[in-house]
This record gives structure tokens, C-alpha cells and sequence, in this order.
């Protein structure tokens, strides 16, 4: 009706890749075809039963239901600093140094939208999940991107990265005040050592950026690899924050329970913009999440155990399918690049294509920038059945495309 009124921050934010997809998705299974899910990183079990009880426990009492803490409950801030005690020997303060958040995504965004100025620049290795870089374009910013390096074993090319992290340093302009990086990766799974850390922190106090790490998947490690956090590092909350999620390490996906520590500046920035926007989460929840970080974590191996299982099942059954795969060490996707024949389509028309011929969703690379255009991502959200049914789908597809039968 008004045209002349403009909504330039959302004009700002590209048509979501992903809803392509999701169409042809849910268009199927109107249809009443079976669609075998992949595409997206939604937790398929329930969390822990003993946290399940907690919450039924706290919502009983009628104390628990007026508004709540923004920044947290104090045993909730309590829990999350000794989480980092006991996982990393990092001390944080729970005033200061530590915030809850409705999920690490909404911290993230609103801790960019208390940070950023207009015109401010951020490095983002490309591909990202893609709130990672939109959240700078939102708030009036902008994004530098630089190329993830990886090999084979999804391990990143740390002296490369840190050439190129020096470059945008000297070639963005203005120059950047934040850097993000998110090891496990999401999309790729790449990792790093704890040695990257303490470069990129001394890198960062030379050249005067912030830090913002997001470690959602930190505890989905396989084959001995250990997540490291860039707070272990001496003088690290100096100069960086720490993001991390309940979703994955306890199926709490829906229940939106993250945090935010580290740097007391950057911690208190998103403390003060929540103030003014929410009431923080339903305290039932806060306490559940509070016994979920102090109790017993056996719950958490078994998920991880879930996901190597299904790792393995994957790369095994789609291998042979005719689909070769490299194996990650970490988080809950397989970063698989596509078969070789439908790479001139790129991975958005190859997903359409596997999900309308094979009935197989997955997530298009390029949906997390141009660094994915030869990849797709495939959530290990499914059981191990359906994931050899899935295997099967892919071979007789793969064999009618190639002329086999």
C-alpha cells in the first residue's frame, strides 16, 4: 500500500537459499512421498529424562512463572562458569563475565546488534552458517569474507588462514573490528588446534579486533579429537567472547538455551541490549539447564555415540552407493561434496534433484556462500535405517543417471 516506505534492513537479506528446498520438500510429502531428512540440524530425540524432570518439578511452583532474569538466573550463570571450570580451567565470573541466551543464535545476533556501528566490518570465513555474516548486515554493518582452507581430514590450514585473516586486515577498510570464527564448523565440520588459538589471540591484540567464537558443536568429536576454546588461552577475554548451545550436547534444541562469556566489555554490551528486549527464558528452563551443565554428563556421551554411529553408517552405505565421502572428525553433518558428474549444475539444482528423483533432502552449499558451491550438507538426523534406506535411494538414482540400470 506504501510503497514509498521501505524496509531497507530486510531488503538488505537475500531470498533464503534453503526455502527452495524446503518447498519441494514439504510438496512431496503432501504428495504422500516418503522424503528422507537431511537438511536441516534439528535434533531427532528427546533431551535427558532427568532434565525432563527438573523442569516438571520447577514448573510446578508458582514462583517460577512471573518474568524472569535477562541476563539469567545466577545458578544458571553459576552453572555455566564451572562448565567452563571443569571442561577448559578457564574462571569466569558470573556477574560479568557470563550471560544465558534463548539459544547461542539469538546471543549472537544480539550481542552484533549491541556491537556494531554502521559501516563497522567483520571478518567471516566463507562458507558459514549464514546468520553468522547477516546478523553484521542487520545491525548496519558489513562482512569481509575470507576463503576456509581445509584438507581431507577437515583439519584447517591454520598458516593459510592466518594469511589471509592479515590481508583483510590491511585490505578492508574501514578496518575490521571483529573477526568470527566457529570451530567444529558449521557447514564444512573443519576443526583447529588449540596452538590457532593463541596466534589468533595474539594477533587480535596487536591488531585491535574482538573475537567472537561460537563452539555449538563442541562436545560431537570423534576419533580422539578434543574441541578447544579460545578462553583457555591466556588473555584471552581480553579480546574475545564464547558462544555455546545446549541443542546438540543435550537434544535441547527446542528449549533455546545458550550462553555468552568471555570479555567483560562485549558480555556487558549484550547484557544491557537484552535488558531492553527480554525477560530472559521461562526459569523452569533455566533450572533444567542448570542440572543439565552440573549433573551428570553420561547423557551427552551417548549422544555423541549416536551421532558416530550414524557418521559412520553414512559414509559407509553412501560409499557404496557410489557417492565417496570424506569422514569428519566433529559436529552432527557430513560435509559431502557432490558427485562429480553434477558439479556444473551447482548444489542447489543437484538438491533438487536428489530430493525430486531419490527422495533424499539435503542442504545446498552454496545456502552458506559461494566456498560451498561443489557441497552439500547432511544433517545425521535420521536413524541408521533410514540412513541405509537413504543409501539405496542415492544408488539407484546414481546408476540411472550414469546409464548402469
Amino acid at each position: 500500500m506504501f510503497n514509498e516506505i521501505r524496509f531497507n534492513k530486510i531488503e538488505r537479506l537475500p531470498k533464503y537459499v534453503f526455502a527452495a528446498v524446503n518447498e519441494l520438500k514439504m510438496a512431496a510429502r503432501r504428495a504422500g512421498e516418503d522424503v528422507i531428512d537431511f537438511s536441516m540440524g534439528n535434533p531427532d530425540g528427546p533431551a535427558p529424562q532427568h532434565i525432563i524432570d527438573k523442569l516438571i518439578e520447577a514448573a510446578q511452583k508458582p514462583k517460577n512463572h512471573g518474568y524472569s532474569a535477562s541476563k539469567g538466573i545466577y545458578k544458571l550463570r553459576l552453572a555455566i562458569c564451572n562448565w567452563y571450570e571443569r571442561r577448559y580451567g578457564v574462571a569466569l565470573d558470573p556477574e560479568t563475565e557470563a550471560v544465558a541466551t534463548m539459544g547461542s543464535k539469538e546471543g549472537y545476533v544480539h550481542l552484533v546488534q549491541a556491537i556494531t556501528n554502521p559501516g563497522d566490518v567483520a571478518i567471516v570465513p566463507d562458507p558459514t552458517y549464514p546468520i553468522h555474516s547477516y546478523a553484521f548486515i542487520l545491525a548496519g554493518g558489513s562482512v569481509h569474507k575470507t576463503e576456509l582452507v581445509f584438507d581431507e581430514e577437515f583439519r584447517v590450514d591454520e598458516e593459510r588462514f592466518f594469511q589471509d585473516l592479515h590481508k583483510a586486515l590491511n585490505d578492508a577498510f574501514p578496518k575490521p573490528k571483529y573477526l568470527v570464527v566457529n570451530f567444529p564448523h558449521n557447514p564444512s565440520t573443519a576443526i583447529v588446534t588449540p596452538e590457532f588459538y593463541k596466534e589468533l589471540v595474539k594477533i587480535a591484540k596487536k591488531e585491535r579486533f574482538y573475537i567472537i567464537s561460537d563452539i555449538a558443536y563442541a562436545d560431537l568429536t570423534y576419533d580422539g579429537y578434543k574441541t578447544p576454546s579460545v578462553l583457555a588461552v591466556d588473555g584471552a577475554k581480553d579480546v574475545a567472547v564464547e558462544s555455546f548451545t545446549l541443542s546438540k550436547s543435550y537434544n535441547m534444541a527446542g528449549w533455546r538455551v545458550g550462553f555468552v562469556v568471555g570479555n567483560k566489555k562485549l558480555v556487558g554490551a549484550l547484557q544491557k541490549i537484552k535488558s531492553w528486549i527480554d525477560y530472559g527464558m521461562f526459569t523452569p528452563i533455566q533450572v533444567a539447564a542448570t542440572v543439565a551443565l552440573n549433573g551428570p554428563q553420561d547423557c551427552v556421551e551417548e549422544i555423541r555415540k549416536k551421532y558416530e554411529k550414524r557418521r559412520d553408517v553414512l559414509i559407509e552405505s553412501f560409499g557404496r552407493a557410489g557417492w565417496k565421502m570424506n569422514k569428519p572428525h566433529a559436529t552432527m553433518f557430513v560435509w559431502a561434496r557432490i558427485p562429480e558428474e553434477f558439479r556444473d549444475m551447482g548444489s542447489l539444482e543437484f538438491s533438487k534433484k536428489l530430493l525430486t528423483q531419490a527422495k533424499v533432502a539435503v542442504s545446498p552449499g552454496i545456502g552458506f556462500g559461494e566456498g560451498g558451491e561443489e557441497y552439500v550438507r547432511i544433517a545425521l538426523i535420521e536413524n541408521e535405517k533410514r540412513i541405509r534406506q537413504a543409501a539405496k535411494n542415492v544408488k539407484q538414482f546414481l546408476r540411472e543417471y550414469r546409464g548402469e540400470g
